[in-house]
């Protein structure tokens, strides 16, 4: 039988399934996250025309790339997903053909490197879709086609063309986004590395080659410091002035970079499956590390490589060449982030800085990969160091598939407990417990849902954090009264603290609206003071109770209406106190515990006790107080305040007269 070979025509299907296996397992069930949310209402309500405004004041060059990408897909987090995934493949082919003209003797050094830049597991936002594609990725591909067709002119009998394209996709490259502004290195030390003649031929040959690029380089240096001097580029605030902070920075980066790209980031998967060993979600990580293993190693052991490498004398020093890049490359990725004051850390919204450092980072490994001798060694290393990538991607998306999930839980919450807001409302929190989303984020959700029909300028709607904002202009004070502006790029939102509603979504339980009588700040006085000190503000008269149920949550977005477990009857009885129905909160409350459902957080039985006592039905307001008082996190203060409201409706020798004063000595509420 024929011995199977793998040959270069076979690389894109290996491509199309390394990219599968990384990214699209669970592609259907994320979602928009960070900036996804209003960048997706810009393009739905604004159109995609907008962003060229928009950016003008932060990246003016990105705004095309916004316009071309959101004019072509639909502000729907499934499409956006797919899009993804064909980008990151196209990252993979990219990588890989200017690998090829970079080392066309290496064909299996340059399949490696490309598949080392495709699963790079430093970089963990390849979810927040709509941001990142558009931000880094794109701007990404043109910088690795730039390289490529540099060296495709090299070759070539014409070369001028291929001179042109490059610089063309160079330019496409670094103007969009600072992100890849040291990159342009990069190409110097491939060119060098490229000569083979001694260091002053070499430096000569490389500068009459790289010219043109350098050129680029510094026409973009210039419009960065025009920014920068005059304080219309804002995306970051530099902290490269201060010196405590530059000073730091000095001494911690090089080694922190070098070891978190270098080496942490490869194996990082490791350290986080021990930590929580047991759950289905890593057991299926490890499984899926195990059977890319397999499937890497085989192809790799069967990949005809029909290299034709160079024939020299000279001990062979690709590996110490590699390796310098590498490491050079490193650092240079690191150094906007690092002017701009801002951590590297991985797992978080900062590991998106990484991607500048993904050449980098990929080349020391393979080179330090190329030190070892033994072949069928070398390829299993490889093939377990791809396959870990592969298993941390999919780690990073079962995390933001449960982020997702807990969007759509929070808002199919709101939608049940809030039919309908007055224009102008604001809503505060302290914050909401969402890992990838911010009030920002979560304004563009407000408007989406509340703001169907949507007319500029002025924004209807805007929650916002009352951790981060308040004290600064946007939220000065929590005085009734205090005017709140919110830019929102092109739009801006404008109210006042006096019409706003405080809502609280506890990581354990439903989402709530707070107010002065049924939810006060003495019921949570031992909340955080953000949280505590914005309930006198809030007015909940400004939710609409009548006219419709709920607003039109589009399923693109939210999905399918969840089943309605305990948090739908909590949020509809609330509606329903609010509105006076005292007999429809307690038949929801019926309805909910005849089905077998209970709150996780005993201040959600609140409402339901209240009602149960108004409509003399006793027995159940004392046992759904008891049972409450005796949980952990007990709503003592609320459960005093609501036996007092009972008590004084003045039912004078009534029964629930004598239950009202017998559970309010019970509870201690009474000196």
């Amino acid at each position: 039988m024929k011995s199977i070979r793998i040959t270069e025509k076979n690389i894109p299907l290996a491509f199309a399934i390394i990219t599968l296996l990384a990214y699209g397992l669970l592609l259907p069930s994320a979602g928009f996250y960070w900036d996804d949310w209003p960048f997706a209402w810009t393009a739905k309500f604004l159109g995609p025309g907008e962003f060229i405004p928009g950016f003008a004041p932060f990246r003016p060059f990105l705004g095309p790339i916004f316009l071309a990408t959101t004019s072509l897909i639909p502000p729907v987090p499934l499409c956006w997903q797919i899009f993804a995934l064909a980008i990151r493949f196209i990252i993979g082919l990219s990588a890989w053909w200017m690998f090829k003209q970079i080392w066309p003797d290496r064909p299996r050094a340059a399949l490696i490197a490309s598949l080392f830049i495709l699963v790079f597991p430093g970089y963990s936002q390849h979810w927040v879709a709509l941001t990142h594609i558009n931000q880094e990725l794109i701007p990404f591909i043109f910088y690795l086609l730039s390289f490529g067709f540099t060296f495709k002119a090299l070759r070539a009998e014409r070369p001028l063309p291929y001179t042109i394209i490059a610089v063309l996709l160079q330019i496409c490259g670094i103007f969009p986004t600072e992100y890849f502004f040291t990159t342009e290195a990069l190409r110097f030390l491939f060119l060098f590395f490229h000569f083979q003649e001694n260091f002053w031929t070499r430096l000569t040959k490389t500068f009459k080659v790289w010219w043109p690029y350098l050129l680029i380089w510094v026409i973009n240096a210039a419009w960065l410091f025009y920014y920068y001097k005059f304080g219309a580029y804002n995306s970051y605030g530099i902290a490269i002035d201060d010196t405590k902070t530059a000073s730091t920075l000095s001494l911690l980066s090089i080694p922190d970079a070098l070891f978190k790209v270098g080496y942490y980031a490869w194996v990082q998967i490791l350290v986080l499956a021990g930590q929580t060993i047991t759950a289905p979600s890593t057991l299926g990580t490890l499984a899926l590390i195990v059977f890319a293993f397999i499937l890497l190693a085989y192809y790799l052991l069967k990949f005809d490589s029909q290299a034709v490498l160079a024939k020299v004398v000279q001990k062979d020093t690709f590996a110490i060449q590699i390796i310098m890049i590498g490491l050079l490359g490193i650092l240079l990725g690191r150094i906007p982030s690092w002017a701009a004051g801002l951590p590297l850390n991985l797992q978080s919204t900062n590991d998106r800085f990484m991607v500048s450092m993904m050449i980098g980072g990929s080349l020391f490994v393979l080179g330090l990969i190329e030190l070892i001798k033994h072949e069928r060694a070398k390829i299993y290393v490889t093939a377990f160091l791809i396959a870990l990538g592969v298993g941390q991607q999919f780690y990073n998306a079962n995390i933001f598939r449960r982020d997702w999930r807990a969007q759509q839980d929070i808002y199919w919450q709101m939608a049940w407990r809030i039919p309908d807001m007055l224009p102008g409302t604001l809503l505060l929190t302290h914050e909401l417990p969402l890992e990838y989303e911010t009030d920002f984020s979560a304004t563009a959700v407000l408007n989406w849902i509340y703001a169907p029909d949507f007319t500029p300028p002025d924004l209807p709607f805007a929650l916002m954090y009352t951790r981060t904002r308040l004290g600064g202009p946007k939220l000065p004070d929590l005085k009734p009264g205090t005017a709140t502006i919110f830019p929102y790029r092109t739009v801006t939102f404008r109210g006042d603290t006096s019409a706003s509603i405080t809502i609280y979504a506890p990581t354990s339980g439903c989402l709530r609206v707070l107010d002065p009588v049924y939810a006060n700040d003495l019921m949570y006085e031992r909340y955080t003071r953000f949280l505590k000190d914005s309930i006198p503000l809030s007015d909940p008269s400004r939710i609409i109770t009548t006219g419709k149920d709920m607003p039109v949550m589009p399923e693109g977005l939210f999905g399918k209406e969840p089943p309605h477990t305990w948090c739908y009857y909590y949020e509809k009885a609330e509606l329903a106190r609010q509105a006076g129905d005292w007999e429809l909160v307690a038949r929801l409350g019926d309805e909910a515990i005849a089905q077998g459902y209970t709150p996780s957080d005993p201040y959600e039985w609140i409402p339901f006790i209240e009602a149960y006592a108004l409509k003399d039905d006793l027995n159940k307001a004392e046992k759904y107080t008891r049972q409450a008082f005796n949980a952990d996190g007990k709503p003592g203060t609320g459960l005093c305040q609501l036996w007092e409201r009972v008590q004084a409706k003045g039912l004078v020798g009534s029964g629930a007269e004598f239950t009202a004063a017998k559970m309010l000595s019970e509870l201690g509420c009474i000196p």
